[in-house]
């Protein structure tokens, strides 16, 4: 469940740095490659946990799926966090270089 909710946030990252690549200031390339490292992360995970357990893989319990949901949104979550702060420290637009410079006029 983590990988399907990974791929699916570094399909939808992707397709939104791919609409807006170039003319953006935004650097939705960011969460895009976050969520596509996590997608490959998740993805070797797989393959190492289908070579121990098998078919059995294919069948999880309900708990164990809503524990992989949870993981999955977390990360997704922790990526979007960690893209915010970048967003904040670079500054692309100077937004709040102007909020940090009218505050002290």
């Amino acid at each position: 469940m983590t990988l399907l909710v990974t791929v699916f946030a570094a399909v939808i990252s992707t397709a939104v740095w791919y609409k807006d690549a170039g003319k953006s200031k935004m650097m939705a390339g960011v969460p895009c490659l976050m969520f596509w490292g996590a997608s490959l992360m998740w993805l070797v995970d797989a393959v190492f946990e289908y070579m121990k357990i098998g078919a059995a893989y294919f069948t999880p319990e309900p708990a164990d799926m809503l524990n992989d949901l949870y993981l999955g949104l977390s990360v997704i979550a922790l990526g979007l966090v960690i893209w915010i702060v970048i967003l904040l420290l670079r500054d692309p637009k100077g937004t709040v270089k102007e909020l940090l410079l009218k505050k002290k006029d």
